[in-house]
């Protein structure tokens, strides 16, 4: 079968994994440690996308100093790397998708603001080596909007005739599509709305998984 995209390049928070319960109970955590009101978890989907440090800048109150940042940061980091797979989980279908694409030969590939480290652990374990590699954050490349981590996998994974696509459920997502010149389809069933991914026109949205796997030619 002719695929129109390879590499299939995903984001991962709100896209293969639903994280948000791990990231809003290590916020409340640290919030609560240094006495601060803690957060809903739906304003947490408002705080991700662009990596830790400013998850934490967002979530700490405003006017906050660079002494209580510090202290925030590490203890965020030291709860989030004991319990950051508590509570994450695969999107429904999502497994089932990237298996499939692999077994057609289509490279699946992450590109993700978040930690490497976290990054590589959730993808081992969510999908194996069903996704061949993942860039995270603090791997030596800048983070997204950047386009640089992208057009690394693109050149290393791309095939003539075929066309890079890039999928991800933010503004930083379709923003990072468009820095490196490839297509993007916004997913609907993450942590931001409908109207933040259509004001960045993507070529296609997503309202679930069924959706797609007609876009990725499944």
């Amino acid at each position: 079968m002719f695929f129109m995209y390879d590499p299939v390049i995903f984001d991962l928070d709100g896209t293969l994994l639903n994280t948000i319960g791990d990231l809003a109970e290590a916020g409340n955590h640290t919030l609560k440690e240094l006495g601060f009101p803690v957060h809903d978890i739906q304003e947490y989907k408002l705080f991700v996308g662009n990596g830790i440090p400013k998850l934490v800048e967002r979530f700490l109150p405003k006017g906050f100093s660079e002494e209580t940042f510090k202290i925030a940061y590490g203890i965020f980091g030291e709860y989030y790397g004991k319990h950051f797979a508590d509570r994450t989980v695969p999107y429904e279908g999502i497994p089932e998708l990237i298996k499939e694409l692999r077994d057609k030969g289509v490279n699946c590939l992450c590109n993700t603001n978040k930690s490497h480290k976290y990054a590589v652990e959730l993808i081992e374990k969510f999908f194996g080596s069903d996704i061949r590699e993942t860039i995270g954050g603090e791997n030596g490349y800048p983070r997204k909007p950047s386009p640089e981590a992208v057009l690394y996998l693109c050149e290393k994974y791309g095939k003539a005739d075929f066309k890079a696509l890039y999928i991800g459920d933010s503004s930083v997502d379709m923003q990072t599509a468009q820095n490196a010149g490839i297509d993007a389809c916004g997913v609907l069933w993450g942590f931001r709305t409908r109207a933040e991914l259509e004001s960045y026109k993507p070529r296609f949205l997503a309202e679930n998984v069924e959706e797609l796997k007609k876009v990725v030619g499944c």
